[in-house]
Formats: structure tokens, sequence, C-alpha cells
């Protein structure tokens, strides 16, 4: 059988605690997945926000976009009262506040997402963060904007970085290549419709880490895809279910389920191995 994929808890375990925030990594945490996949949005001031959204108003007690507040004004924000009330007095946080629940459990790896257009120094800033708190062997760094991977390749070569895609583009490989990413992560719909993408994405080298699958449907099309051998890792907001599945579809086929692909070396082109990473919207 092949390898389980790993398993990604979107913006959290966002389906039992208010996404992106410090509730919601927790509880990923507690249930033993293996990365943790937040969103970065930077504020007025160049402070990067863990948030979806381009604005606050969804999910925050406050109103506007985050490029124009500053870190003070996003961060002093409810997010988890939209939610449910036991969560209300939930922050935004930053990514020092994840970074420090992450260091807690070294089993869950972080997948960060950098939202939208990303200059020299906002990289620069995430990247510092990254470094001083020893996540450069723990981090891979994805955006859907090939602008802001390559500012990330270039202001950071030695962090594995990934490319989200929603579509099947031609020149993709050449895309990833110029890019030099280690992921290219498309979307559940992306696969579905291009059956022999995962394939020739392994055969590049890359890894694919698929977005957002919550159904046994979604995430049989992902293990099955690629004559069996499948996405090397699932983003969900049900983790828990998402590993219960996979165990029992083991058990079915009577095999003991090899541990996720986090065994394999994953490197930039012309670069030693970056490290053993368990690779996977975002």
């Amino acid at each position: 059988m092949a390898a389980r994929p790993a398993v990604i808890a979107h913006r959290g375990y966002s389906a039992v605690a208010p996404q992106n925030t410090l509730a919601a990594i927790e509880a990923a945490c507690h249930a033993g997945v293996d990365q943790v996949e937040i969103d970065l949005q930077p504020t007025a001031d160049g402070v990067g926000a863990v948030i979806h959204d381009e604005t606050v108003d969804a999910t925050t007690d406050g109103t506007g976009k985050v490029s124009a507040l500053t870190a003070r004004e996003v961060l002093a924000l409810d997010a988890g009262g939209y939610f449910a009330p036991a969560f209300s007095g939930q922050r935004v946080p930053t990514l020092d506040d994840v970074i420090a629940v992450l260091a807690r459990h070294p089993g869950t790896d972080l997948l960060l997402e950098l939202k939208g257009a990303w200059n020299a120094e906002q990289v620069e800033r995430v990247v510092a963060t990254i470094d001083a708190t020893g996540f450069d062997r723990r981090a891979l760094v994805q955006s859907f904007w090939p602008g802001t991977v390559a500012t990330v390749r270039d202001v950071a070569p030695h962090l594995p970085g990934g490319l989200l895609v929603s579509f099947d583009p031609p020149g993709l490989l050449r895309l990833c290549e110029r890019l030099n990413v280690v992921a290219c992560n498309p979307s559940v719909a992306t696969i579905a419709g291009s059956p022999r993408l995962v394939s020739r994405l392994h055969a590049a080298g890359l890894r694919v880490m698929s977005w957002t699958a919550n159904d046994p449907e979604a995430w049989t099309t992902l293990v099955t895809a690629d004559s069996g051998i499948g996405v090397d890792g699932v983003i969900t907001d049900r983790p828990e279910r998402l590993a219960g599945w996979l165990a029992g579809r083991a058990d079915q086929a009577g095999v003991l389920p090899v541990p996720g692909r986090g065994g394999i070396r994953l490197r930039r082109r012309g670069h030693a191995p970056v490290r053993r990473l368990a690779l996977g919207r975002a």
C-alpha cells in the first residue's frame, strides 16, 4: 500500500475552533496532525497577521482591510466570538504566536501561505522570524502568487517553497522549475479534472499537497490519483476524520499504514536536502 499522505489541518483545526487562531492551532496539534496550514497577511506597518481574508470583517469584530490597519489594531480584534461564544477573546495571532505553539509540539510542522503580493522587505521579516525560531527546518512557505513565491526564493533560498494552483495551466512544470519550489499544491477539483497532473508533478520531483478535502469522496480522489500512489498530503478542515478514514482504509486492505510522506527528503533543485518534511488552501 502507498505511504499514508500527510494530514494537514486547514487554518488549524477549523472545524472545531475559529480558523487561524491559537485555539485552532492547539486543537490541530492535540489531534496529532502532521502539519498545520495558516495564512499570513501584511498589516499597514508591515507586520504579518494570521488571517485569511483581505478584510477583517468576516472573522473578527472589526471592519476594514488588513493592509489598511496597523498590527496593533488587527491583533486587538476578537477573532473567536463569531465562531462560538466560548471562543470570545481569541485574538488574531502573529506568526511568532503560532510558532510558539508549534514549538511545544515537535511532531507538527508549519505550512505557511503568504496571501497576495509580498515585497522583499515584507518577506524578509517573515524569514527572520522563521530563522530565529529554528523553524527553517519545519516550515514550507507557499503562495498562489508566482511573484511572491519568486521573492521567497530570492530572499530565502534555504527555505522550501510551494506554489498553490487552482487550475492546471500550460507551462506549469516550467514555472515550478523557474520558481525552484519543492511542492506544487492544486485543488481537489484540479486533480479530479487533470488525472495525470499528480504523476506529472511527481515525475518532476515535486510533492503534491491538495486542498481542501473534507469528505470521503474527495479523499478517495486524492489517495487514488497517480495510479494509486496518490498525493503526498491532504489539507482538510477535519483532520481527525481524515486520519480515521485513512486508518480504516489501511485496515480494510489488511496492512499497517505506512507513516506519512514526512519521510521523503525534500530539496530545492541544486541544493542539499533541506529536511524531512511532512508536506501539504489554502
